[in-house]
């Protein structure tokens, strides 16, 4: 049974975006307190009596209600009050998946007004439809709380001066928003997949992620070859999150996991969507991350991996879309290609590496090659370096554990035996999202 946080996550959106629609986007704050009330009284109702049957319609139906009751109780808005009762009744007639699909799209899309950067365009789809607060997106832009406070307050304002949803029409400027819907998507799932929360994998939001991505796909003017690239490199990453994880709750780096765990089935999806990204003559960072992902999918193990191949993806990704995470990556990469010293070579040569200070692999990368090299002291300052800006629990016992062996390997006369899979794992298998902030 799914948990109540991520029910109230994924309808919270839905509702959202319904009830804009039929109030207008000017009406967006009463919306978003209308579904507030409705997830406050769920938590107090729901924690006596149980769920409903139908968790997602009482929530609707709840949301609905106290936003007629707002109406009702101030003079001007009583005109307003009848005709969206009149229109939720029409609605009620024809309450469908589809038109609820559709009204996500346009919250979406409606998100992405050009008047607004990026930044606030994905801020804003992350906290509307996704149910993200601006301190877990403040953590996912490496900002200050209150800077991403005032960024979505900012791109609410926005929102409210326009009349209606946006709508995906041939004449809209449809390709100029999807490139920052396809952006807060991918955050998204690198939230769920590898981010700074108290577990190593959340994976409602990465199915909350792949579920968005389909009602792109599902759209003729969305279903673009980067959106099914997009679509591709999520089902690959999340193929292998079964084995991320033993059985013992520590990490599972790719040289260790169990391949027999990898989901076949979202492999072959991914496969199949990595082939049909192909159609025409667009080339995007997803288009290149979903072919690294593909070469470790469908390697036999970390010994056969064809690494040339992979330091040659990262090669094309460096020159579209150069960022300090892609070219660790490629180190650790030129490192199973050519060995530790090229790789180190490699690493102390990245461009921008002071913004990578908070970034605990780079360190971690550092100390694997060193002690490939045998310079065990230098590694245990990097493992400890590392450990000190870990994320999550996970990140920490997997560091500490690294340390420790490699301060008894090094107090016996020699380290213990590596390979930089066992940093390539946190860097091939999610932290996507970092790359392209640090570009």
């Amino acid at each position: 049974m799914e948990s109540t946080e991520h029910l109230f996550r994924r309808e919270s959106g839905r509702i959202v975006a319904a009830l804009t629609r039929v109030l207008g986007v000017r009406r967006l704050a009463l919306a978003e307190d209308a579904v507030q009330d409705a997830l406050c009284r769920a938590l107090e109702t729901w924690k006596h009596h149980g769920p409903p049957e139908n968790p997602a319609a009482w929530l609707m139906t709840t949301a609905r209600n106290r936003a007629l009751d707002v109406l009702r109780r101030e003079r001007t808005a009583r005109l307003a009050a009848h005709e969206v009762e009149r229109l939720w009744q029409d609605e009620r007639r024809d309450d469908t998946d589809v038109n609820a699909h559709e009204d996500e799209l346009r919250m979406m899309f409606s998100c992405c007004h050009p008047r607004l950067s990026e930044e606030v365009q994905v801020a804003l789809v992350l906290n509307i439809l996704c149910g993200f607060s601006a301190g877990e997106l403040a953590a996912a832009f490496l900002s200050a709380k209150a800077g991403m406070e005032k960024r979505i307050s900012r791109g609410k304002k926005v929102l409210a001066e326009a009349q209606h949803l946006f709508e995906l029409v041939p004449a809209a400027d449809v390709p100029a928003r999807l490139a920052a819907v396809q952006r807060a998507l991918y955050l998204l799932f690198n939230e769920g997949h590898h981010g700074g929360s108290e577990v190593a994998v959340r994976a409602e939001l990465c199915e909350e992620a792949r579920r968005l991505v389909g009602l792109l796909l599902a759209h003729p003017l969305a279903a673009t070859p980067s959106t099914h690239a997009l679509a591709a490199l999520m089902c690959l990453h999340a193929a292998r999150q079964p084995a991320r994880v033993g059985v013992d709750g520590l990490l599972r780096t790719l040289h260790d996991q169990d391949r027999s765990l990898w989901n076949s089935e979202l492999i072959a999806e991914g496969l199949s969507l990595l082939d049909r990204s192909a159609a025409g003559e667009e080339l995007t960072a997803y288009h290149l991350e979903a072919a690294i992902a593909a070469v470790h999918a469908q390697a036999p193990s970390s010994e056969a991996t064809p690494w040339d191949r992979v330091v040659t993806l990262y090669d094309a990704l460096l020159a579209l879309r150069p960022s300090p995470v892609v070219a660790l990556g490629r180190a650790l990469a030129l490192a199973e290609w050519h060995g530790p010293a090229q790789g180190l070579e490699a690493l102390t040569a990245i461009e921008g590496q002071a913004r990578l200070k908070d970034y605990p692999f780079y360190e971690a990368a550092q100390a694997e090659l060193s002690l490939r090299l045998g310079e065990d002291g230098k590694a245990q300052s990097h493992f400890a370096a590392a450990l000190a800006v870990a994320r999550n629990p996970l990140e920490r016992d997997f560091l500490a554990a690294r340390l420790s062996a490699c301060a008894v390997g090094s107090a016996v006369g020699g380290g213990p035996a590596t390979s930089t899979t066992a940093v390539q794992t946190s860097l091939q298998a999610a932290d996507l999202a970092t790359a392209a902030l640090l570009r």
